[in-house]
């Protein structure tokens, strides 16, 4: 499956859900074979004022999948279409 999708979790220092959802991304993307990566919201001017609010925000191939919390279930299926 590596190569077909990519996760992007958009986290910020000290976010306690942040720290869970880099948790359960890891395990769902380890088990399908996904690429992953994070990134500072706080880092970048245009992610913040987008997605500061919200974080930990779950993209995958550059769009917008859920925030606040993972939901395994729901990234599996998206990540095996």
């Amino acid at each position: 499956m590596s190569g077909e999708h990519e996760v992007t979790l958009l986290v910020r220092r000290d976010c306690p859900a942040c720290d869970t959802a880099e948790t359960e991304i890891s395990e769902v993307c380890a088990e399908l074979g996904v690429p992953w990566r994070t990134s500072d919201v706080d880092g970048d001017p245009e992610l913040r004022a987008e997605f500061g609010d919200r974080v930990p925000v779950i993209l995958v191939d550059g769009v917008e999948h859920g925030f606040w919390k993972v939901e395994p279930q729901r990234l599996r299926a998206a990540l095996r279409a």
